[in-house]
């Protein structure tokens, strides 16, 4: 296995539906509380990557044993394994090892944050592998959106701030054999809610390339949201998500969660806008399914940029 191939296997370029939301939790952190601890980002960075680069190399082996047709549909070309030959003792050892880096380095975090940290990342670690593996795996149910959103959109975010903050969110302590936990609900709430971009726009990659890949998936007997509600109301839904991002923007404004340089991300409707008439005329994997992702990447690295600039200002 190769570089290539291997960027292939883990599908790389999809890397950013975690990197983008650790780097919203940290910005978020830096900006609302004003902490930072470097080695707490680079341990969770580590584990995140390689955790998401071992769920998807997983989802890729899994659809390649369990294919009821392997020709067509581009089966040929975007299925890693099949496109560069690849030995199955070669996948399972790169996905042993991502899972073991992710780990481990999940680990060495948790001895320095604490164990609501171990259980939100626990509970992470099992949905990302339930998601691909297992008698009926989550990405081949209707429920592929609302997991891939929620854990990526919101825990990734959660846990990427709190290792920051120092338990002004929320703390979790095994004492003499009791358990204190304590949440600020607030301050969860407000997270949650500046959340909500990453969560729909995540939940939309999953719904865009379930929708590329409806046929194909009914051939396969994966029965994914649009195979249950049908391409016309999948791509209305498609639409509807995003607009509901924008709308949460004005209401962190409002809340005063965001700074008013939030509303610098307004323009991006245009190319946003674009993007979704480009995807409804056409939902071809190989040509439109990266606009879900370049949309994406548009919405939230442009709120990046906007708490960059407040924490400079």
């Amino acid at each position: 296995m190769n570089v290539r191939s291997f960027l292939k296997l883990v599908e790389i370029q999809t890397k950013v539906a975690s990197m983008i939301p650790l780097a919203l939790g940290t910005l978020y952190a830096l900006y609302r509380f004003e902490h930072f601890y470097a080695g707490h980002f680079a341990l969770m960075l580590v584990s995140l990557l390689s955790f998401d680069m071992a769920t998807t190399a997983i989802n890729n082996y899994y659809d390649y044993k369990k294919a009821a047709r392997t020709h067509g549909y581009g089966y040929e070309t975007h299925n890693a394994i099949v496109a560069y030959k690849l030995k199955e003792s070669v996948v399972v050892g790169v996905i042993v090892f991502l899972l073991l880096l992710a780990g481990g380095s999940g680990l060495l975090l948790v001895a320095q944050t604490g164990l609501l940290v171990f259980l939100l990342g626990g509970l992470s670690f099992l949905i990302g592998i339930l998601y691909s593996f297992g008698p009926v795996p989550i990405s081949r149910m209707p429920l592929g959106e609302l997991f891939s959103g929620l854990f990526m959109g919101f825990v990734i975010i959660f846990i990427s701030a709190y290792i920051h903050t120092d338990d002004t969110v929320a703390v979790l302590a095994l004492e003499q054999g009791w358990v204190h936990f304590q949440l600020n609900l607030t301050e969860t709430v407000y997270l949650f809610w500046f959340s909500v971009p990453a969560i729909l726009g995540i939940a939309n990659i999953m719904l865009a390339n379930n929708i590329c890949d409806i046929d194909e998936d009914i051939d396969n007997r994966r029965y994914t949201l649009p195979v249950y509600i049908g391409k016309a109301n999948a791509l209305a839904l498609f639409k509807l998500l995003y607009y509901v991002s924008y709308a949460d923007l004005v209401l962190l404004l409002i809340l005063g969660v965001h700074p008013l340089l939030v509303l610098l991300l307004l323009p991006t409707l245009i190319p946003l806008r674009r993007n979704l008439a480009r995807f409804d005329e056409r939902q071809e994997k190989e040509t439109t399914f990266v606009l879900s992702v370049k949309n994406f990447i548009l919405l939230n690295a442009a709120r990046i940029g906007v708490l960059a600039a407040a924490l400079l200002l």
